[in-house]
């Protein structure tokens, strides 16, 4: 008898129906030489601190830190949990061989590995890997079974995560909440939660003190078309005021008109980051709701697997695009004019290199009901997916110049030529697609001429600069995804994300548990750090902690076990050293005074009127009494540094 192994009791019944099992027993379905059963995600966990160690039960500062030698597992205590791993051993105990049906992917393949070590298989064991749960996904998967062997980087890298955010959560989150929370207050510290807290808890910072300055712009209207100066804007109201009074009387003249054709490709198909992105900015959706449901379409057999970081598909989907599309029956008007010639096959699209376990989340062409949040979340997918095949948007732009007594100004233009497959987003654009659009300044010019004059309309704005925006979910989302690097540049973008922090399967959960522990509230779209938030982020001494790069970093290590090009046991000694360090920090400051250069006569980055100073835990500012609060840590200097090391850092402080 061959064990099937799934991630949950809905997918084992897909996959059971296939294999032509339908006897329902407890716990399991049988049939036709298998027996198809089930966990309810995690089954096992990493083992409590006092399960090693007697002594670490108590939260004690002189316990820290706790590493275990050797990591163990244990069943999560729930009675649910261990009657299944209770079934799943009796059914192992007697099978010629398994079958690990987990999910595709690292944390998938970390639940499975933990199971069937609890349990003590000792039978071969093969691993199915698909990217739907359609009937002839799963039977392809059947027939191209590989050896458990062939994932054994992906759960060590999976395994190294947990043992890494176990030995930081366990350790920081005691060491700071005995040193410095109130009673009966828990300071939660991890590996990426922390990094990402301290990017909310900046921009609250920096709206904050942002003050405005003032600026002004000088525009002028001819025929009707606003004119941008294109000094762009004046610093100086003097300045300003005499260019548009010099202006005021002259005839603008027409000085260059030049225009450019261009393309816009369709756009990249969706990962689960991108597709939280655009489900938050066009429905306002959480990152926690678009996974949900897109969970719930890859179940339903509607769309491919969901937990991907790639917008890309493989060479041998492309056979398969005509049965797909033809099962899109609601867009059958915008399908049928793909037929009348071969397929668009791009590069941008269709790219086997820059696929890894997973390929870009698409339809599968099944049919099938949409409940809730589905209908709009299908709808972008199906339509993003409909659009790769469409021609690009042909398009004109248009730039004139001219000027007023010699002062340059300018204007743009743009003028669709062929809608392409801009025509699949026509009826669906929101007030956010409209800025866009304002942005872009899609609008048609005049038949403007060289050489032309008459008279215009000067208008000079007075303006105030604007503090940086809350961050929303979608910008949160990006801005991990790039490792605090926020771009619109897709390629720019798809190159950042092996240092991003978290995963996209992960991020949702993290905003999510920032906001339970009350670090992070909702304000409409936005994100916004509280107060505790920010107390937290002020309180955590280490830069480590803290910093988003350095976690990115991890990330990117991480990946780099799945490819066998790091190994499991570097990272995490690399981590162990982390966890000692930052527990050292914190209890033994002076150990971590860095041998640093003479700064006296340095001028104080912020206010330009104190010098440094020497403090017991950082560098400060003679005008302190005067009000200058600036500041810097020694333990964000290294340990050896030089005046110009020093100067430099003072500067990225200010």
């Amino acid at each position: 008898m061959k064990v099937c192994i799934a991630e949950k009791p809905a997918v084992a019944r897909e996959i059971a129906s296939c294999l032509g099992a339908t006897t329902k027993r407890d716990g399991y379905i049988e049939g036709n030489g298998y027996q198809v059963t089930w966990t309810y995600g995690h089954l096992c966990t990493l083992k409590e601190p006092d399960d090693y160690n007697p002594v670490w039960k108590r939260w004690a500062l002189n316990n820290l830190p706790m590493i275990p030698q050797r990591f163990g597992i244990k069943p999560i205590p729930q009675d649910i949990y261990i009657k299944q791993l209770n079934i799943i051993k009796s059914l192992i105990d007697q099978a010629e061989e398994v079958i690990n049906c987990g999910d595709a992917g690292q944390e998938g393949e970390l639940i499975q590995r933990w199971v069937l070590q609890y349990v003590g298989c000792k039978c071969p064991v093969k691993r199915l890997w698909i990217s739907s749960l359609t009937a002839e996904a799963i039977k392809e998967g059947f027939e191209d079974l590989k050896p458990s062997s062939h994932y054994e980087t992906l759960y060590e890298a999976g395994l190294a995560r947990a043992i890494g955010d176990w030995m930081l959560g366990m350790n920081a989150t005691r060491l700071y909440t005995l040193r410095y929370g109130a009673p009966k207050q828990i300071l939660s510290v991890g590996r990426v939660q922390t990094p990402t807290l301290a990017l909310l808890v900046q921009r609250r910072l920096e709206i904050e003190n942002f003050v405005p300055q003032p600026y002004w712009e000088l525009k002028t209207t001819y025929r009707e078309v606003v004119f941008n100066a294109s000094k762009g804007r004046f610093e100086s109201e003097d300045e300003a005021r005499k260019a548009a009074e010099k202006i005021k009387d002259s005839l603008f003249e027409i000085t260059s008109v030049k225009g450019k054709k261009g393309k816009e490709l369709p756009p990249s198909l969706f990962d689960l980051t991108s597709l939280q992105v655009e489900c938050n900015k066009k429905y306002g959706l959480s990152a926690e709701e678009t996974l949900k449901t897109i969970q719930s379409l890859y179940e339903k057999k509607l769309t491919t697997y969901p937990r991907v970081d790639t917008t890309y598909l493989p060479d041998d989907i492309y056979p398969k695009v005509p049965t797909i599309l033809q099962g899109l029956f609601l867009y059958k008007d915008f399908i049928e004019p793909l037929f009348a010639s071969p397929l668009r096959k791009s590069k941008k699209v269709f790219d086997n290199s820059k696929i890894t376990d997973h390929h870009a989340i698409i339809p599968t062409g099944q049919p099938g009901n949409l409940v809730g949040n589905e209908a709009k979340v299908y709808d972008l997918i199906a339509r993003r997916f409909i659009a790769a095949f469409y021609p690009d948007c042909l398009f004109n732009t248009t730039t004139v110049e001219g000027e007023a007594a010699k002062i340059p100004f300018k204007a743009t233009g743009k003028t669709i030529l062929q809608d392409g497959w801009k025509v699949l987003f026509q009826k669906v654009a929101n007030k956010e697609d409209e800025e866009d659009k304002k942005d872009d300044d899609e609008r048609t010019l005049p038949d403007f001429k060289k050489g032309e004059s008459g008279p215009h309309t000067p208008d000079l704005q007075s303006k105030f600069t604007q503090p940086p925006k809350q961050y929303t979910e979608a910008t949160l989302l990006r801005t991990m995804e790039t490792a605090g690097k926020l771009t619109d540049d897709e390629d720019l973008r798809q190159a950042m994300k092996e240092n991003g922090i978290g995963r996209p399967s992960t991020r949702a959960n993290i905003i999510e548990t920032l906001m339970n522990r009350t670090y992070v509230e909702r304000k409409g779209k936005s994100l916004i750090a509280t107060d505790l938030g920010v107390k937290m982020i002020e309180l955590i001494q280490s830069d480590l902690l803290k910093s988003v790069e350095l976690t990115g970093l991890w990330e990117r290590k991480l990946r780099l076990i799945e490819k066998k090009e790091v190994k499991a046991t570097d990272f995490i000694a690399e981590l162990k050293n982390m966890v000692v360090e930052v527990v050292a920090q914190v209890l033994y400051p002076q150990m971590f005074v860095p041998k640093l250069a003479d700064v006296s006569g340095v001028l104080c980055p912020k206010c330009h009127k104190g010098h440094l100073l020497r403090g017991n835990k950082a560098f400060g500012c003679s005008e302190w009494k005067n009000g200058c609060d600036w500041v810097l840590p020694y333990s964000a200097c290294p340990a050896t540094s030089s005046l110009q090391q020093i100067v430099e850092l003072a500067e990225k402080y200010k």
